[in-house]
């Protein structure tokens, strides 16, 4: 289980919550190649009552079915419209003010629609912002949590802009999930297993894009793969999934394959898989692998079991 959540995050999630009040519409920007799990399921709980634009950014680096597949499926929800855009580009952007306006319905004459601006580390934030902007308002950067303190901005279309900064959750609960942020950069590299998150996405893009796969690395073949025998539990609780398993590819294989190519072949003949790592999670980030998105609506899981305890996320303590 994925645990990360520096106290700026937190500081961050107490500003959020004291602010929308006086919100009209939240923009939550999503990453279009995992919608599912660069969604804050925190920010869910502390906007439900609050009409919802999700911006589906890098929408250039992602499988356009799959994308047009998420927009129906926000769409479909109360509340919400979805949007698919490169924030870079902004013919797409001069969409956003409409799509506040139509979302906040009647607001006086007199003021802007005041829509606040939330998502994960690294999905695009303030370049959205910049773009919306027209001019350098927000920092942005590669790495996570680069904002860390809330910014206001008008834009034309008689819209106020609050940016927040990134906040992640305490913990990742779904591991599909940490694996997929971890994949995209939502999360530091120092604060993951690196070989780690490059075997299993190995194993996803083996399942879902074959033949990207193959064609970048000129690979002989997608080992398959399937789970040991085993009743062994980890010492914290029950067995972890097998993603491999799950998956149906080797990606621990995949994974040696592409590192012998790349660079990644030692005196002896030993293989660095840490090189690998760092050559396919570099290039799946920057799209070299072509447009494709890590999740679709079918892999959502379903809903935890309640409980009468509060969820340790939304705690003020």
């Amino acid at each position: 289980m994925l645990g990360w959540f520096p106290g700026h995050m937190n500081k961050a999630r107490r500003q959020i919550k004291d602010a929308l009040p006086e919100i009209d519409v939240v923009i939550e920007v999503l990453d279009a190649r995992l919608p599912y799990s660069s969604a804050n399921p925190m920010l869910a709980e502390l906007t439900r009552h609050k009409p919802v634009l999700k911006i589906l950014s890098r929408a250039d680096l992602a499988d356009p079915v799959r994308t047009d597949e998420w927009v129906a499926f926000f769409d479909a929800q109360a509340d919400t419209r979805a949007l698919a855009i490169t924030t870079t580009q902004t013919r797409e952007l001069k969409k956003i003010p409409k799509l506040c306006h139509e979302l906040a319905g009647a607001v006086r004459a007199d003021r802007d629609v005041r829509v606040m601006v939330m998502g994960i580390p690294n999905v695009g934030k303030s370049t959205l912002i910049n773009g919306l902007a027209g001019r350098k308002i927000a920092k942005t950067g590669n790495e996570p949590a680069v904002t860390k303190r809330q910014q206001k901005v008008r834009i034309d279309g008689r819209v106020a802009l609050i940016d927040t900064p990134g906040v992640l959750w305490p913990k990742i609960e779904d591991q599909a999930s940490a694996y997929r942020l971890a994949a995209s950069g939502a999360i530091r590299d120092t604060a993951i297993e690196y070989t780690d998150v490059a075997i299993v996405a190995c194993a996803e893009l083996a399942k879902r894009y074959p033949a990207e796969l193959t064609a970048r690395y000129k690979l002989k073949a997608l080992p398959t793969y399937a789970a040991p025998e085993s009743d062994d539990v980890d010492a914290d609780g029950p067995k972890r999934p097998d993603f491999l398993a799950l998956a149906g590819f080797d990606g621990h294989a995949i994974l040696k394959e592409i590192a012998g190519k790349r660079g990644g072949l030692r005196p002896g003949g030993e293989v660095d898989l840490h090189r690998g790592a760092e050559v396919l999670l570099h290039e799946l980030r920057d799209g070299k692998l072509g447009r494709v998105t890590l999740e679709t609506p079918a892999d959502i899981p379903p809903p935890p079991e309640q409980n009468d305890q509060d969820s340790p996320a939304l705690s003020d303590a």
